[in-house]
């Protein structure tokens, strides 16, 4: 399996915010097709022109990429198949890298060890971050509720 190199991350600047912004937009017009495939043209320095297929899927996920440029956000891509160290995993959770190991330990996430080494599924990771999410946002109904009923008045 492959491992996941999370550590690599590089803010955009001003001229590639600016750039992102701008081809969100254009790429935002083409992505609502029903087409399976679409033609992009690239230009490299000499002015030559390479026309790409590309599946429109892959066209959606290349705009949903510059439109988290254009807000300056770094953007991450990983393969659904990738392994994750402890500290990626726990970087994805917004988690101590302890508090990991131990949903780990205690069989809350699934995980492989080579050696002494702990890998994490990122689909596992995943799994794990939207039953969270889910109880989180039913634990925050449920006081709302709560608080509309004893009238608290928010």
């Amino acid at each position: 399996m492959t491992t996941a190199d999370l550590a690599r991350s590089v803010l955009p600047d001003e001229r590639a915010i600016a750039a992102a912004t701008e081809s969100s937009r254009q790429i935002a017009a083409f992505v609502s097709t029903k087409l399976d495939t679409q033609r992009i043209e690239l230009i490299d320095e000499a002015q030559q022109r390479q026309a790409v297929e590309l599946p429109t899927f892959a066209l959606r996920l290349l705009g949903e990429i510059l439109s988290e440029l254009a807000l300056g956000n770094t953007v991450k891509v990983v393969p659904i198949h990738a392994e994750l160290t402890t500290q990626e995993g726990a970087d994805m959770l917004n988690v101590s890298r302890p508090h990991l190991v131990k949903l780990l330990d205690d069989g809350q996430i699934p995980h492989t060890k080579t050696g002494s080494h702990r890998r994490i599924k990122f689909t596992d990771i995943m799994a794990y971050k939207a039953d969270r999410d889910r109880a989180s946002q039913a634990a925050m109904e449920e006081l709302a509720a709560q608080a509309q009923e004893l009238n608290m008045g928010y």
